[in-house]
């Protein structure tokens, strides 16, 4: 996976505020480029320095083997949340999920701005990875 688009989606992750969340196609959808499952793998590679647990599957589910780190970080942060969590905290067991209707990030004119940016950054970069030195677009 190109440098590039790991950097664009680490950048859009860094925006999601506390409390709120995404789903890996929002922020393929944010960016203009790729989807869910190129998230996905930039997360799960390159994705342990942001805020990883605000990155969600469409269920709203938190990603697979990090269930009960993501759990302490929704409490934390006030995430609504569905479902029995309370015995998950004691045993693991119990079905719950983000509520990702009511958690969905809602991005104000100065997140888009900034959104924009990074997706604009993304194009001329790819961009100019695809032109060659002759100035013929492959």
């Amino acid at each position: 996976m190109r440098n590039e688009y790991v950097q664009a989606v680490l950048a859009i992750v860094r925006q999601v505020p506390a409390g709120s969340a995404v789903s890996y196609g929002d922020v393929a959808e944010l960016l203009g480029a790729g989807g869910p499952r190129q998230v996905g793998s930039v997360m799960s590679h390159h994705g342990g320095g942001v805020p990883w647990w605000r990155i969600l599957k469409a269920s709203g589910h938190a990603p697979e083997g990090h269930e009960a780190e993501a759990l302490h970080h929704y409490l934390d942060e006030g995430t609504p949340l569905v479902g029995a969590y309370g015995s998950y905290l004691r045993t693991g067991e119990g079905r719950w999920r983000v509520d990702l209707t009511a958690a969905r990030w809602a991005p104000t004119d100065n997140d888009f701005d900034s959104i924009d940016a990074v997706a604009d950054e993304l194009e001329r970069r790819l961009h100019r990875l695809s032109v060659p030195d002759d100035g013929m677009i492959l």
